[in-house]
């Protein structure tokens, strides 16, 4: 395992029709690990990755296993290609996930019915419309905060949920108060303010009484002692303890994701190139904006795959 290399793997909002077609193209194992999450469904995932209709991949009882496989086919790719291995993984919200699965934690089919359950459970906490995220573009992390206390005495719950890079924030909570949070945010001197277009507040304290329900079902299923060191969302450490991973894995659901804190502390470990390995390019633009000093490459295409294995094989 290369010390100076870390894989990361994304989230929801890197999903896409059409997504890893070119990839497919490349070799089988893509179509052949979707047919593997498929089975463990009952749905034709790579069909609707595939051909659609978008509404029925964003939803988040599909997004989160279709990323899922999508992450884990990318990684076998990878691994049929070269024998380079990373020293470290991690993964943005759901790719924690794939990060555990790739570090032969969590076996692919329980980590797809699991992530299928994940995204019922967060669907069904909250009512449609209760619940809101937006992004917050230009103000440091501890102001995003501050507002967010001040406006919650008043407005109801938000709270940051993503700390994705310096200078962008997400914040959810109940919708009036995300919406409030948002004026706020622009009267401080925020460039932007976005509400996102998803239905779910993830990483919001909304979520716990599905982590609650949630926790009973990662009770059932088996985990190993990861092979490969993965980075937690909750508390940027790693931990080797089954049962600490599922104890962490459950309060990710109403935890703030600290990804900055994740790269920030993997580039003080000696990483110097990191991999994104799953459709898109979302975590190499952040990480240029937390670590510009490091090097990241997305393998969400075959031109991306090759220039990787160049760089790293």
């Amino acid at each position: 395992m290369d010390p100076r290399l870390a894989f990361v793997f994304p989230g929801q909002g890197s999903q896409s029709v059409g997504m890893l077609a070119e990839l497919a193209k490349l070799s089988p194992l893509v179509q052949e690990t979707f047919a593997e999450a498929s089975q463990a469904l009952g749905l034709d995932l790579w069909r609707l990755v595939q051909e659609g209709p978008e509404e029925a991949l964003n939803q988040t009882v599909h997004t989160q296993p279709a990323l899922l496989a999508a992450g884990v086919a990318v990684w076998r790719v990878w691994c049929a290609r070269t024998p380079v291995r990373p020293a470290w993984v991690a993964g943005h919200s759901l790719g924690e996930y794939t990060a555990l699965v790739c570090a032969e934690s969590l076996a692919f089919q329980d980590a797809v019915r699991l992530v299928a359950e994940r995204g019922r459970l967060m669907q069904s906490a909250v009512p449609e419309g209760k619940g809101r995220m937006a992004a917050i573009l230009g103000l440091e992390d501890h102001i995003v905060v501050r507002l967010c206390r001040e406006v919650a005495v008043d407005h109801g719950l938000v709270t940051a949920a993503n700390f994705n890079a310096p200078g962008q924030v997400v914040i959810a909570g109940e919708a009036e108060a995300v919406a409030k949070a948002c004026e706020v945010a622009k009267a401080k001197g925020a460039k932007r303010a976005l509400v996102l277009p998803v239905s779910v507040p993830s990483h919001c304290p909304l979520m716990q009484q599905a982590a609650a329900e949630f926790a009973k079902r990662l009770n059932e299923v088996p985990l190993a002692m990861p092979k490969i060191d993965v980075i937690h969302n909750v508390d940027v450490g790693t931990h080797p303890a089954p049962e600490v991973i599922r104890a962490l894995l459950a309060e990710q659901l109403y935890s703030p994701v600290r990804w900055s804190d994740t790269i920030r502390f993997l580039r003080d470990q000696g990483v110097i190139h990191f991999v994104e390995c799953g459709p898109g390019k979302v975590l190499t633009g952040l990480n240029k904006r937390i670590a510009p000093e490091c090097r990241t490459w997305s393998l969400s295409d075959p031109e991306g795959f090759q220039d990787a294995l160049e760089a790293l094989g």
